[in-house]
């Protein structure tokens, strides 16, 4: 048990988030609290002198205006179980101490990451990169997921064999694919973890790092609310507009009383046809109507 900790935070060590099949997210250590943030920001204070509303609003000021130093001051330590293919993806975020299960020292485990039917889905047309929300035919479902799970079972019974027959570890292992899970303790600072969330949590990511990056924005929130809250209202929430943008809104402001025609207004600019989609995307999400 980490001592110093709030009662809340205090109960978040250890505890298991799962994600998919096999995986999961644990905090195995924090370093700092919200106070960590002011104190850094402040460099120093005497004690007394200060109201939490006045901790708020210094979290507030420094997330609206970018001034990341201070939550560098926080450091977070992960235990986290996943697909290859996702830590493949997570590793991108280069700015974390990462120590990862070896597969040159110790044996695989026989856990593969199955996914669901509903997340057997086809190829977006228009995005290369990803898949659409179109779910693949019902009647292709099991025959899909049986290929998975035969290739998985396949390359499972080939590991053991080259094994078995005296073959080294670290060669013994390049046939296993992508969704063999691995772990890893992974090691960062607010600042840069929540650059990963925003990040990963997005519509736009793969759903299976954003299923890891749901688990770890709720252990954060409990952490630091306040940052958290500033992170919500500042970034992970917010729209930010380029120069050009800028200038659109300007001109439908000057439209006062008529129905504003967004294309229309797009004709006149020199955005190109994927910087057009971005900002109508951006106008639809601020145009619709907050959820009751």
């Amino acid at each position: 048990m980490v001592s110093g900790l709030a009662p809340t935070v205090e109960a978040l060590i250890g505890k298991e988030f799962p994600c998919l099949n096999h995986g999961f997210v644990r905090l195995l250590d924090v370093m700092g609290s919200d106070e960590a943030v002011v104190q850094a920001a402040r460099v120093s204070y005497g004690a007394g002198t200060k109201k939490i509303h006045q901790d708020r609003g210094l979290i507030r000021y420094l997330m609206r205006h970018q001034h990341t130093t201070p939550f560098e001051m926080v450091e977070f330590k992960f235990h986290c179980k996943m697909p290859i293919f996702v830590a493949r993806q997570w590793i991108r975020h280069r700015t974390a101490s990462v120590n990862e299960y070896s597969l040159r020292y110790s044996r695989a485990i026989n856990q593969f990451y199955l996914p669901e039917p509903a997340e057997l889905k086809l190829q977006a047309q228009n995005n290369r990169q990803g898949r659409s929300s179109e779910t693949v035919p019902s009647e292709l479902q099991q025959k899909l997921f049986e290929l998975i799970k035969g290739g998985t079972d396949k390359a499972w019974e080939d590991y053991e064999v080259l094994e078995q027959n005296g073959l080294s570890r670290e060669l013994s292992r390049i046939n296993l694919p992508l969704s063999l899970f691995t772990e890893w303790y992974w090691k960062i600072d607010l600042h840069n973890l929540l650059h990963f969330i925003k990040l990963r949590i997005d519509e736009h990511a793969q759903y299976e790092i954003r299923v890891y990056a749901q688990a770890i924005a709720e252990i954060v929130k409990i952490v630091v609310p306040m940052t958290w809250e500033a992170f919500e209202d500042y970034v992970l929430f917010a729209r930010t507009f380029s120069r050009m943008e800028s200038e659109i809104l300007k001109k439908a402001l000057e439209k006062t009383g008529t129905k504003i025609d967004w294309h229309e207004l797009l004709k006149e600019t020199t955005l190109s046809k994927g910087e057009k989609e971005e900002f109508l995307s951006k106008i639809s999400a601020l145009l619709k109507p907050a959820s009751s």
